[in-house]
C-alpha cells in the first residue's frame, strides 16, 4: 500500500466534503494531528475506525486502501492487487521482526557472556561477584524473553507429524523444550506432541 498515494486521497475527499482536518477529527472523535499525519502519508487510519471515515468522506475501504476511486469494471483487478500488496507488505514485516529478533538474541547472549567473564576476572570472589554475576543476567535475559515474543508473533510452527501450522501462545513456546527454533509442542489437529519447525509464512 502507498501511504503517501491513501493520504493525498483522504486530503482529497476530505476537501470535496469542504470539512477541515479539524472537523473530519471532531467527526471521528480523534485528533486534527493524527488526520495531518494520515494526509502526509506519515500514519494510516486505525481499523477501528475505518468504515466510519470511509462513510463520512462517501467512499468503500477498497478505495480508501487503494488510494483512489474504482470503478466497476476494474474493481476485481484492483481487489486482486491490493491483497497481492498487503501480503507483500505482511511478509517483510514479519522478516523485519524476525531480523530484529535474531539481532536481540546475539546481542543480549553476546553481552551476557562477556559480563559474566568480566565480573568472574575483576570483581574478587565473594557476595559481590555473586550479586553482581546474577544482575547481568537478570539484565540480558529480559531482552531474550522479549526476543522469544517476537519469534511467536510471526509465522507459526509446523507439526513434524501431520504438517499442521501450530500458532502456540507465548507460554507454550516459553514451556517446550527446543533445539534452537524448533520446539516440542502438542498439535491441535492430531493430538501428537512432535518437534515442530518455525516457519515464517503462516
Amino acid at each position: 500500500m502507498d501511504q503517501l498515494k491513501i493520504g493525498k486521497f483522504i486530503a482529497e475527499c476530505r476537501k470535496q466534503k469542504q470539512l477541515t482536518q479539524l472537523q473530519l477529527a471532531d467527526k471521528l472523535s480523534i485528533t486534527d494531528k493524527a488526520i495531518s499525519k494520515w494526509e502526509r502519508g506519515i500514519a494510516m487510519p486505525d481499523t477501528s475506525i475505518m468504515l466510519e471515515l470511509c462513510d463520512i468522506l462517501c467512499i468503500s475501504v477498497n478505495e480508501l486502501l487503494n488510494g483512489e476511486m474504482i470503478n466497476m469494471e476494474n474493481s476485481n483487478e484492483k481487489n486482486e492487487q491490493l491483497l497481492l500488496d498487503m501480503a507483500k507488505e505482511l511478509e517483510t514485516k514479519n522478516k523485519t521482526i524476525w531480523s530484529s529478533m535474531w539481532a536481540i538474541m546475539i546481542v543480549s547472549m553476546t553481552a551476557l557472556i562477556a559480563g559474566i567473564f568480566i565480573a568472574a576476572f575483576l570483581i574478587p570472589e565473594g557476595i559481590w561477584q555473586l550479586v553482581t554475576i546474577l544482575g547481568i543476567c537478570i539484565v540480558f535475559l529480559i531482552p531474550c524473553f522479549y526476543a522469544l515474543k517476537l519469534e511467536v508473533s510471526v509465522g507459526a510452527y509446523k507439526c513434524k507429524n501431520c504438517g499442521h501450522e501450530i500458532v502456540p501462545t507465548y507460554k507454550e513456546v516459553l514451556m517446550a523444550k527446543h533445539r534452537g527454533f524448533t520446539r516440542h509442542l502438542m498439535c491441535p489437529k492430531c493430538n501428537k506432541r512432535t518437534w515442530c519447525k518455525k516457519i515464517l509464512k503462516k
